[in-house]
């Protein structure tokens, strides 16, 4: 065979002919999202135009740097798309700053660390088992082995952020960076608080809105801007988008060390095909279309809580004002793990999460975290939710009876037709 002839066969083989393993997970996979709800709320549903730009020829190229001071040459239509992500994401959040380079939440949490922190200097954010994520300082995490992490938590009582108590803990600690936001606190956040604590204690703010940026973007929110001194978040999630981090600002104060400590600070070369992606989700969520779908979000999670709050299963912070609805499963007897399996065998996906005040073993934790994003995007309404949430209930309390036969049955009848 001539070299031509390998190249056009590189070239034009599809996946079910070079790789039959592969082609079949993913099949399957498709099929599994088709035929199951998810409930996972970090998960959303990416549209046909952003998968389109995930998988252009465009992630072929390799480039380092910004948009017009490049380190590699043929970057011109990549600094077309990055140029189109940058300002759909200042227009959508009324930024001065945004990189869009980051590869995930987690490593535009690190840039900013870079760009505003030494190694040994305090944070104080959000603890892990309250709503907090592992990039906040978390032990286990890169972060908590770089920088003093302090953690604040939530009243008892309420499950709710005690800002008084916030102040306090900043006060005592007297961090150089206070971080708000995080992965399971399903209420609103008083930024404006928090941006005064920060003051008080003369520290930097960084607010980490990956959770709800689309809701923030679909003005059913409060929008961390006017207060942060740096914002992050990711363009899955609520905002439908790829794979990827954001990080943005109501200034330029800080953006030349933002922009360095990216790349080269945490990151080699940039992504392309997943920066193109986010120009069209970003470009998506600023139709008037997405803030529909913004009130509906928050609208289902609070009809899901309501309605398996009144079957007696006891919600964390007493509802929601997100996409997210944290269950305490000690109500009824069973941990999260239990949970997560009985909700999996009626075609459920979930994950298993802790709760304010849980014990640090995951196989402990008395947690479920429901997420309504990728069901909203595919159309479930106050109807579904009921039927859901009903589902739901049934499967929790008949799992904390040790008698899951017919509430099984029903629920995956319940299921299949939805």
């Amino acid at each position: 065979m001539r070299d031509g002839d390998n190249a056009a066969a590189h070239n034009s083989r599809s996946l079910a002919e070079t790789d039959p393993p592969v082609r079949e997970a993913l099949d399957k996979e498709a099929r599994r999202q088709r035929t199951e709800i998810e409930l996972i709320a970090s998960e959303n549903i990416m549209s046909r135009a952003v998968r389109e730009a995930l998988g252009h020829e465009i992630g072929n190229k390799t480039l380092e740097g910004y948009p017009g001071n490049r380190f590699h040459g043929g970057g011109e239509q990549v600094d077309v798309v990055e140029r189109l992500a940058v300002e759909r994401a200042r227009e959508l959040f009324g930024a001065a700053f945004a990189n869009v380079q980051p590869h995930s939440g987690t490593q535009a949490n690190q840039a900013v660390f870079f760009a505003l922190l030494r190694p040994g200097d305090r944070i104080l954010s959000l603890d892990l088992a309250a709503g907090g994520h592992l990039s906040h300082g978390a032990a286990a995490n890169l972060s908590g082995r770089w920088f003093e992490a302090h953690h604040y938590g939530v009243d008892r009582a309420t499950g709710l952020l005690d800002y008084d108590e916030i102040e306090a803990c900043a006060r005592e600690v007297r961090p150089s960076l206070l971080i708000g936001g995080g992965s399971a606190y399903p209420r609103a956040i008083d930024f404006e608080r928090m941006a005064g604590i920060a003051r008080a204690v003369e520290a930097r703010l960084l607010v980490d809105m990956a959770h709800i940026a689309g809701l923030v973007a679909g003005g059913v929110h409060g929008s961390p801007l006017p207060h942060a001194d740096m914002v992050t978040c990711t363009t899955t999630k609520t905002l439908r988008g790829p794979r990827g981090g954001v990080i943005l600002a109501r200034s330029e104060e800080f953006a030349k060390r933002v922009q360095s400590a990216v790349f080269p600070g945490v990151q080699g070369s940039l992504h392309p095909n997943v920066v193109a992606a986010k120009a069209v989700c970003l470009g998506e969520a600023l139709r008037p279309e997405f803030r529909d779908y913004a009130r509906r979000v928050v609208g289902n999670a609070r009809r899901l809580a309501a309605v398996i709050a009144d079957r007696g299963v006891r919600i964390v912070a007493g509802g929601t004002d997100t996409h997210m609805v944290l269950l305490d499963l000690s109500s009824v007897g069973i941990v999260g793990r239990q949970a997560e399996t009985a909700l999996a065998r009626a075609g459920i996906t979930s994950n298993s999460n802790p709760i304010p005040f849980d014990p640090r073993s995951p196989s402990k934790w008395t947690g479920l975290r429901l997420g309504v994003s990728a069901v909203t995007t595919r159309g479930f309404g106050a109807a579904e939710m009921e039927v859901l949430g009903e589902c739901i209930a049934d499967l929790l309390l008949a799992e904390g009876r040790s008698a899951p036969g017919q509430a099984l049955e029903r629920a995956r009848a319940r299921i299949a037709s939805l």
